[in-house]
């Protein structure tokens, strides 16, 4: 017997191509695992058995006609619960949207289900994807596989957990300032935020229109390539007027190695105040690891990057205060009953049906968007924002991609940190990349001295360039192979395939 989170996407989909098992005993097999391990874990907010099923029972059909399979055929996928997916709800984590029946399917989970994934589960977020621990979902906190007193990171903590727990091969997540990327260093797994562009937003609930991106999460970087081959799809999606075109295939030049190429080292912060010794102990042999396999180590600067979370926190919400202008407790989402005038029921259905978080940002928006104050701050954090892109791109003329921690520190534990703006520094490290709009990438690079908890780094390339990220990617995964992988305490828990 074989547990099938021990199986790579792509060796799930040969085993249903070669009739090594079918695509319906993946799904059982993903279902079982889901059943023992998620009363630990809480990833999920929905497990959607029966759309898993009856992709399966479509692959199968497939296969016994003849017809050659999709390249993910069988393979388990999550779905981050701020992703529309027909027969599911999308709640965002939020009491607003608690019962909302997803209308459509997101472009980037149409796309992965036709690539042959399986959905079998909307995965746990933070409340509209305003946080760094998936500690402020309406519906309760996801655990950190490694350790279930910690928390997973977040905003895409659910998806994150759901990959390093076993329960699925892969999982998509959104990105808007380390969403993806800050989850995956936690829990141990591989997590991409492609370029701003390069995956289609549409469907997916918006929190930062300039800066929110789709991205997957897997345990190889193999299997995230895959999934992005399928998410750039046949092309730009029409449905999404920022989406572009990415003719490439992600696994052409996965194994080609990094033999004199250029990595730039951001000692800023690598350096920064709040980076803990183990992490910075991993980037560094990380860098050493890659200099081993023929890579040039060269130093960068990014002059404005401390500038980053300022930005940040003043671009981010804006745009969630004028995206969530439509929650209104009108047209849909939380309606408090009992009142009187629209206008009471729209202040009491916000007022009852947004947590804290979200009022936070809201209500910030709104400050740094009235008159007399616009002009002292959002239109300086735009300015930031070009300044910033230009240090990308004077510091992509020396290196071919950046190296930098993925997080300031390993995973914390639950209620560790209450004050808002102690946890907005858990961003620290990924900001930047969506204040800029290029892709970056967290790997796995082995586990923390003092710890004992998953360390990753993150690279960091110009945009539109995510190919070459994932061939660096690649290097530094053989460098620390088998470092991390399913969380121990489930490896093998559930899940059999015959």
């Amino acid at each position: 017997m074989r547990s099938f989170d021990e199986l790579s996407a792509a060796e799930i989909a040969a085993g249903v191509a070669a009739g090594d098992f079918s695509a319906e005993e993946v799904a059982r097999a993903s279902l079982d695992a889901i059943e023992a391990r998620e009363p630990s874990i809480h990833a999920f907010l929905q497990v959607t058995e029966e759309l898993a099923l009856e992709r399966a029972r479509e692959l199968d059909r497939a296969r016994a006609a003849g017809e050659k399979l999709p390249p993910l055929a069988g393979v388990p996928l999550a779905v981050k619960d701020n992703m529309n997916l027909i027969g599911s709800r999308t709640t965002c984590g939020s009491r607003m949207l608690e019962d909302y029946e997803s209308p459509y399917t997101a472009t980037c989970v149409a796309r992965m289900v036709e690539a042959g994934c399986l959905p079998v589960a909307k995965a746990n977020m933070d409340e509209f994807a305003f946080g760094s621990s998936t500690e402020t979902s309406y519906f309760g906190k996801t655990a950190n596989p490694w350790d279930v007193e910690r928390v997973p990171g977040g905003s895409s903590g659910g998806s994150a957990a759901a990959v390093a727990a076993g329960e699925v091969t892969l999982a998509l997540g959104s990105d808007t300032g380390g969403s993806i990327r800050q989850p995956a260093s936690f829990c141990g797994v591989v997590g991409l935020k492609p370029t701003y562009g390069a995956v289609s937003r549409y469907g997916v609930v918006a929190f930062g229109s300039s800066l929110d991106q789709v991205g997957p999460f897997g345990r190889r970087v193999e299997d995230v390539a895959l999934a992005m081959n399928a998410l750039v799809g046949p092309g730009r999606d029409p449905l999404d007027s920022t989406s572009q075109d990415c003719p490439v295939d992600f696994l052409e030049h996965l194994e080609d190695g990094v033999r004199g190429l250029r990595i730039g080292v951001v000692s800023e912060l690598v350096e920064a105040r709040g980076v803990s010794a183990e992490v910075k102990a991993v980037v560094y042999a990380a860098a050493r690891a890659l200099q081993d396999q023929g890579a040039e180590l060269v130093e960068v600067a990014l002059p404005h990057i401390e500038d980053s979370i300022a930005a940040y926190y003043v671009i981010g919400p804006c745009e969630a205060f004028s995206n969530l202008a439509r929650f209104d407790g009108v047209r849909y989402g939380y309606q408090e009953p009992g009142c009187a005038t629209l206008a009471e029921q729209s202040e009491k259905s916000r007022a009852k049906g947004f947590g804290a978080e979200a009022k936070r940002r809201q209500m910030l928006g709104a400050y740094l968007l009235s008159s007399g104050v616009y002009d002292r701050y959002y239109y300086k954090a735009q300015q930031a924002r070009t300044l910033i892109t230009r240090s990308y791109a004077n510091a992509f003329e020396k290196a071919d991609v950046l190296l930098l921690p993925s997080s300031p520190r390993t995973a914390f534990k639950f209620g560790e940190i209450s004050d808002p703006t102690e946890m907005y520094a858990s961003d620290l490290c990924t900001i930047s990349s969506n204040i800029a709009g290029n892709g970056s990438i967290s790997v796995p690079a082995g586990l923390g001295r003092e710890t004992g908890l998953p360390v990753a780094v993150q690279l960091q390339g110009p945009a539109f360039k995510d190919r070459r990220l994932l061939t660096f990617a690649r290097a530094v995964e053989r460098a620390f192979e088998g470092e991390c992988a399913v969380a121990p305490a489930f490896a093998g828990k559930g899940g059999e395939l015959a």
